[in-house]
């Protein structure tokens, strides 16, 4: 792997830490005080079709403690609706549930949050096709058609958490069970970037609003300039007697099995953003098929029977040169008997010109074999003086 594809995915890693902690990263913060109530506020009027409202609500910071994210108009994805975070008491801290986009509201805590988030759904509009229709009894519209009237209850509480000490003890019907296991979408980064925003901004801390944020809401994400003040508490303001390093609550391992929806809800929104980042320059990754695993298998067979013909071929060739280099040797040991028989029999030397077996094979040296026995050679023939055969001829 060369070093710019490791730089790649270094950056890569980098920047999907840094989103699933935008989207995620009030899941699990846990606190050991709950947050103030929710401020009384007004809504500013829908900038256009297609907007939904996205009610506002107290996130935390390590550094300040509470603050104000202010209730905004979201141009939502068509055919989802908008389920609210919640705060809700668990173990001795309380832990925030972060929202999400659906088919359908799920559970959100009991909060009424107002504007058709009275707690149970939501009834500020709805999709009729790709055209989102409007309620103008609960929400504030002008110059859009797409509208209708349906009288809604309204609660005036304010309480801004479930369970614990105050906080609304609301449960969750099946409807809402069901539709926290349909496909989910995370915050939009329109609504990330809001947040931010909020963050950075030290006049919507609880510490210095007491609960009254001077941004209470805006006509668009991240548009302070359009904000409208909140009109009061919700209810009395209560200093923390501890810091906000103090209140934070550790997170244990606990915390992340302690609710198995809420798990399911976070893995489909932590899918379905993969998807709509895309795959970011990178070849996505698709889990091997059956086929494929018969294709490796077959092909890893395939390997196998060409490594054992090879090493069978091989070792074919090894034998037949060992043969063949026996049998010369036989050869050559042959030609040395045969040449010591002559010698015995002519009582003279070989010939210098003939070379014999070893001098053939000095550029190789040959390898070792097992030696057959010494042939017996045969006594040399008897010569009888008496009778020598030439000399009887000359002097004839």
């Amino acid at each position: 792997m060369d070093r710019n594809r490791v730089v790649r995915w270094l950056v890569f890693a980098i920047l999907l830490l840094s989103l699933s902690a935008g989207a995620f990263g009030e899941v699990f913060v846990s606190v050991r005080f709950g947050p103030p109530a929710l401020p009384v506020y007004v809504q500013p009027v829908c900038p256009g079709p297609g907007y939904v409202w996205t009610p506002g609500y107290w996130a935390w910071s390590d550094d300040d403690g509470y603050y104000w994210v202010p209730g905004t108009w979201v141009v939502a994805p068509v055919g989802l609706l908008w389920t609210p975070g919640y705060w809700g008491w668990d173990g001795g801290v309380y832990i925030f549930h972060a929202g999400y986009w659906g088919p359908h509201v799920g559970f959100y805590g009991g909060i009424n949050y107002g504007f058709g988030y009275t707690g149970v759904g939501f009834v500020g509009g709805e999709w009729r096709g790709r055209e989102f229709f409007y309620n103008r009894s609960v929400t504030n519209v002008t110059n859009i058609t797409n509208v209708y009237n349906k009288t809604v209850i309204v609660n005036n509480t304010h309480v801004s958490y479930n369970g614990g000490e105050g906080g609304i003890h609301a449960r969750p019907r099946p409807e809402e069970l069901r539709a926290e296991h349909e496909r989910h979408q995370e915050a939009l980064p329109t609504q990330r970037e809001h947040m931010q925003a909020a963050m950075r901004n030290p006049e919507l801390r609880a510490s210095v609003n007491h609960g009254r944020p001077a941004v209470a809401a805006t006509l668009r994400p991240a548009d302070f300039h359009s904000a409208v003040r909140a009109k009061a508490a919700g209810a009395a303001y209560h200093e923390p007697k501890m810091s906000p390093r103090e209140a934070r609550g550790a997170e244990r391992p606990a915390d992340r099995g302690m609710n198995a929806r809420e798990n399911s809800r976070q893995n489909d929104s932590r899918n379905n953003a993969r998807n709509n980042r895309g795959n970011d320059g990178f070849r996505p990754f698709s889990p091997p098929s059956k086929n494929d695993r018969g294709r490796d298998e077959a092909a890893s067979r395939s390997n196998n029977e060409r490594g054992n013909n090879g090493r069978m071929a091989n070792d074919r060739m090894n034998n037949n040169r060992m043969n063949n280099q026996r049998n010369n040797d036989r050869m050559a040991n042959d030609r040395m008997n045969n040449e010591r028989n002559n010698d015995r029999g002519n009582g003279s030397r070989p010939s210098q010109s003939a070379p014999r077996g070893n001098e053939m094979r000095q550029s190789r040296p040959a390898p070792q074999v097992r030696e057959a026995a010494p042939r017996h050679e045969s006594a040399p023939p008897q010569r009888h003086e008496s009778a020598p055969r030439g000399s009887d001829k000359h002097n004839k």
